[in-house]
């Protein structure tokens, strides 16, 4: 049976990496003498039977079977399960980036269906749903008590079909209701974008197409600026993103770093973690980045994120990350299923684990609730007549004959750029502070003109 290592939480949403490792038989890891292991055996058979047997209802066996297998599992912790042939081949599909579904990311916590991420641009997050959000209810029906796959098997259905989920928010004072449509999650693992000489790389989830597509959204954007020269740092977006494949957060931190370690895994028994190096090679060439994280950041987004600050190879802003620090196995079974076992905890490159502390960032930046906008404003408040006056705008001021004509136009296309910059910060002001951050750092360091 092969295995599969993963880096992201159970859910709507996970992610596998094959390997080349072997699982070997189910055994017993410590010495335990047998006639104890076969007492156990015992009983678990005996009251086997007698549910079989003496249930006021029939229930088919097979779902005693597996409800005795999850009962053993989730009772580890959160991330442990068993996966049935279609859960198996749904957390597959997922993984190639286009799957059904609402676009977010759970956990189970204190029995209640938390909200880890809602993805971009899905219905979730057109919904409003935020990272944080707690859904007790779904068409009506309490998910209280539920395994978490049967709470999320609830809220799987027919692309098109409504779904209503009762929300508790924080700082909300009541429960309330959303209605969202399921749709084709259709997931763009890289999103680039250039502000003033800064690119900015929204990377929202670590599956088979992120790196591929970190390689492409930087080269076009560097087409755009005229080349590596003009680039004054990178932006990586890793808010909300719940995690993925491992094997593609290592490769995406690799590709900012010239060497050393990136991630350590530590499993319970001596000598069974793994070490993952980078490789020579910085596609920036040591340009400055800033990574962005908030409380939806997750798994591999954590492992980027440590990497690169332990490396002191980025600036870490936002607000702390999730926290989930450890690796899940996937061993498929007999009759198409699989065993999600946590088997490991890593750790990033100075020996800290992150689990259940997150990753705290280098400068704690809060994002604004944006204020709702009045539509019946009066016109005249956008005027130009309320806009902030200057020496030129005086009649008759004295006109600058300093600067010659191509300085005058680098002064206005710097000036556009600014402008861009504050314009950013009513949109998006975590994003607008890390641009910031960039050229600050570019406007001091040593080769700057």
């Amino acid at each position: 049976m092969k295995k599969h290592v993963m880096a992201a939480l159970a859910g709507t949403v996970a992610g596998v990496v094959a390997t080349t490792q072997i699982a070997g038989p189910l055994v017993a890891q410590e010495a335990v003498p047998q006639s104890s292991i076969y007492e156990q055996l015992d009983l678990f058979g005996d009251i086997f039977e007698r549910v079989r047997a003496q249930y006021v209802e029939e229930v088919p066996t097979e779902e005693l079977v597996t409800a005795a297998i999850n009962g053993m599992l989730t009772s580890l912790d959160p991330h442990s399960s068993y996966l049935s042939a279609k859960d198996f081949e749904d957390m597959q599909v997922q993984t190639r980036g286009e799957f059904g579904g609402l676009g977010i990311e759970v956990t189970q916590e204190e029995g209640f269906i938390k909200v880890i991420a809602p993805m971009d641009d899905t219905p979730a997050d057109k919904a409003g749903i935020l990272a944080g959000d707690y859904i007790t209810h779904v068409d009506g029906e309490a998910v209280s008590g539920l395994l978490l796959d049967d709470a999320v098997g609830k809220m799987r259905g027919p692309i098109g079909s409504e779904i209503i989920i009762t929300v508790v928010r924080q700082g909300t004072p009541e429960p309330f209701d959303v209605s969202i449509i399921r749709d084709t999650i259709k997931l763009t693992a890289v999103r680039g974008r250039v502000v003033g000489k800064t690119v900015v790389l929204r990377i929202t989830t670590f599956n088979d197409q992120t790196t591929s597509g970190l390689n492409t959204e930087l080269k076009k954007a560097l087409e755009e600026l005229g080349g590596l020269e003009n680039l004054d740092g990178v932006v990586i977006d890793l808010r909300n993103n719940p995690g993925g494949l491992l094997n593609e957060a290592i490769t995406v931190s690799d590709a900012f770093l010239d060497k050393g370690e990136i991630v350590s895994t530590r499993g319970r028994a001596q000598g069974s973690g793994e070490r993952y190096n980078a490789q020579a090679g910085d596609l920036i060439e040591g340009k400055p980045i800033v990574l962005l994280i908030n409380g939806g950041s997750a798994s591999a987004s954590e492992i980027v994120a440590g990497a690169l600050q332990d490396h002191r190879r980025a600036i870490v802003v936002g607000t702390k990350s999730f926290g989930k620090g450890s690796v899940q196995t996937l061993i498929p079974l007999r009759g198409d299923g699989a065993m999600r076992l946590t088997t490991a905890r890593y750790y990033t490159p100075s020996g800290r684990s992150i689990q259940a502390l997150g990753i705290s960032p280098d400068i704690v930046v809060q994002q604004p609730v944006p204020e709702p906008v009045d539509p019946n404003a009066p016109a005249e408040e956008k005027s130009a007549a309320l806009r902030e006056r200057s020496e030129a705008d005086l009649r008759g001021a004295i006109t600058n004959d300093s600067m010659t004509d191509e300085e005058k136009r680098l002064y206005e296309e710097e000036l556009t750029r600014a402008e861009e910059s504050a314009k950013l910060r009513d949109e998006d002001y975590q994003l607008a502070y890390a641009v910031d951050i960039i050229k600050g750092l570019t406007a001091i360091a040593p080769d700057a003109p």
